[in-house]
């Protein structure tokens, strides 16, 4: 597994960040351990949470996800060996006081968050979503006394626009504030427009590390939803039908399919390969719920595609390319 540098800070990251949303909540605590010790043992450092996971499960009020990551941080013993990210904004056990980022919604999440992982510190703490109705200026104000005070090293923004997210980073200019060093963009190969359009240029030029979410589509790009093939019962299923499945995502997955075939591997491994050698993405997050998912996600880091296949994979998910059809 080799390592990448997180933007402009001091943080050496590993090519593929795990994600934790689904500790606590589909992976029980036990298995949470054994897929972050297979994580660990097969070079992986960065792990990414937030304080809302798992909350939209019944009978869960957010923080699960953290406990469970907490927990194994202190049986294990090595919190100076991975690097922790979490997140702070989403409102918290349906309660509207608990979400935003106000300095006293931030301020009492971020010492939630660390008793419940059980540090002293956080190495990433990122805006999980933009708050139109607080100041950039109080959130930013906020993050950088927490720097200050040693419970952050560093902060990054999750789901900014491009505007906001250049606003932001002038408003830590101007204030001498810490800035925003990560973005979590909804990035992958069905879904790159977004990204692509204007973000991804900000963060090459201003040297932002990008750490994309939903890596596979929520599970799409895995190739368990084909056309003609009955969907699961599922919620997410039923998401995946409204977002994913159509022509021009099919005909992706197709040639996600072709290369798999080509190297012996999953079109898990092959739609993380293209994120990772991509040159847009520092370290793709993926969730696993098992070992075996989780030796198969490391996996993908060692895949190499060829210069044709990668081209190929661009090509066929150019959103460029459909613009012009549809202007003809």
């Amino acid at each position: 597994m080799f390592t990448r540098k997180l933007g402009r800070t001091e943080l050496t990251v590993s090519a593929l960040c795990l994600g934790g949303n689904v500790f606590g909540w589909t992976c029980d605590e036990p298995t949470s351990f054994t897929v972050l010790d297979a994580f660990v043992a097969g070079g992986g450092n960065f792990i990414d949470t937030a304080d809302v996971y798992s909350a939209w499960a019944p009978g869960h009020h957010g923080g699960e996800s953290e406990t469970v990551l907490g927990h194994w941080l202190a049986a294990r013993k090595n919190r100076d060996q991975v690097i922790i990210a979490t997140k702070v904004g989403m409102q918290l056990d349906n309660d509207p006081q608990q979400k935003g980022l106000s300095r006293r919604h931030i301020t009492q999440a971020v010492d939630a968050s660390l008793r419940r992982l059980q540090t002293d510190y956080i190495d990433l703490y990122q805006a999980h979503a933009d708050d139109e109705e607080t100041p950039l200026e109080e959130t930013l104000e906020t993050f950088n006394d927490l720097i200050k005070q040693g419970k952050v090293r560093y902060i990054g923004a999750s789901n900014y626009t491009a505007p906001r997210l250049t606003e932001a980073l002038a408003v830590s200019l101007q204030q001498g504030f810490g800035r925003y060093e990560s973005l979590q963009p909804n990035y992958n190969l069905v879904h790159r427009e977004e990204f692509e359009q204007a973000l991804d240029a900000l963060c090459k030029e201003q040297e932002i590390g990008v750490i994309n979410y939903s890596s596979l589509a929520a599970g799409f790009l895995s190739g368990k939803y084909r056309k003609g093939q009955q969907l699961p019962s599922s919620k997410r299923a039923q998401g995946v039908q409204q977002r994913y499945m159509n022509d021009r995502n099919f005909a992706i997955l197709d040639v996600v399919e072709k290369v798999a075939r080509a190297h012996d591997v999953s079109m898990t491994q092959v739609a993380l390969a293209w994120l990772i050698s991509s040159g847009n993405v520092t370290s793709p997050i993926a969730s696993a719920t098992s070992v075996e998912q989780t030796q198969e996600l490391l996996a993908a880091t060692e895949l190499h595609l060829t210069q044709d296949e990668g081209e190929e994979l661009s090509r066929v998910s150019d959103w460029h390319s459909e613009q012009t059809q549809q202007a003809e």
